[in-house]
């Protein structure tokens, strides 16, 4: 990645808590300024040998932050933990974001260009996600559960980003009368007896072993196993996700036909 000018009064030490962010700090060509990352920032893949590693989303390693002398710490208000933010919020500078739709997404883009001085290249991160979600088709309004873990079993309902990208596809969430990411018995799952249950690969990593173990409980239900990145990174990878939406539509309406 070329590295894209920054402005001299832009900040120069960062860390991000957020994967999918970590992954738009490259894309906007912060390569030098960015010095911490977690454990789960997985894309660029290059950063977990290049960068120190600050702990989990979920819990930080105060220690190794301090001997980062970060001037901006990149958050996410669901993916960390309160505590934690409120603790480096009392003596570093937090961006902390919450996203819950596509429109939040693009401006969390453009806030971060500004922060960092990159605005011209957010400016064009902007335009292509916003160019290939004009190109996603849509699905008949199909019902969906999409599943996030096992043991308990738990759910993707409303005020979620993964939700705002499935109402999108123009899949019908069974649980858009529920909150978040309740937890599920499998006698409701059962009773939910979707057309489709999407199998997440994040954060359970569901695999083809799994696909059974369901289908004994929603029999009539047609199971996939989905990217959980394409649904639930809002960061610059959004620019993938259409064209994999489209993909895995156009797979279903085949197998289903």
């Amino acid at each position: 990645m070329t590295a894209v000018p920054i402005s001299d009064h832009s900040p120069r030490r960062i860390v991000s808590l957020v994967p999918s962010l970590t992954e738009l700090l490259f894309d906007l060509g912060l390569d030098d300024n960015v010095v911490g990352i977690t454990r789960y920032c997985v894309h660029p893949t290059h950063w977990q040998n290049e960068k120190a590693i600050v702990g989990g989303t979920k819990k930080f390693d105060f220690n190794i932050i301090t001997s980062l002398t970060p001037d901006l710490i990149v958050a996410n208000k669901e993916e960390n933990y309160q505590e934690g933010i409120l603790q480096l919020k009392d003596r570093y500078k937090v961006y902390l974001t919450d996203i819950y739709d596509l429109d939040g997404a693009l401006s969390v883009v453009k806030e971060l260009g500004r922060q960092t001085g990159t605005f011209a290249r957010a400016g064009e991160l902007v335009s292509d996600i916003q160019s290939e979600f004009s190109l996603l088709k849509q699905f008949r309004r199909q019902t969906v559960l999409y599943l996030i873990w096992r043991k308990p079993w738990m759910g993707v309902a409303r005020n979620t980003f993964i939700d705002s990208m499935l109402s999108m596809m123009g899949l019908g969430n069974v649980l858009s009368a529920r909150e978040r990411y309740p937890e599920l018995s499998s006698e409701e799952i059962s009773q939910l007896a979707p057309e489709y249950i999407f199998l997440s690969s994040e954060p359970y990593p569901f695999a083809e072993k799994h696909i059974e173990e369901i289908r004994l409980l929603s029999p009539n239900s047609k199971i996939v196993l989905v990217d959980g990145e394409m649904f639930s990174w809002y960061g610059s990878r959004l620019r993938l996700a259409p064209k994999y939406f489209n993909e895995l539509r156009n797979h279903l309406v085949r197998t289903s036909s």
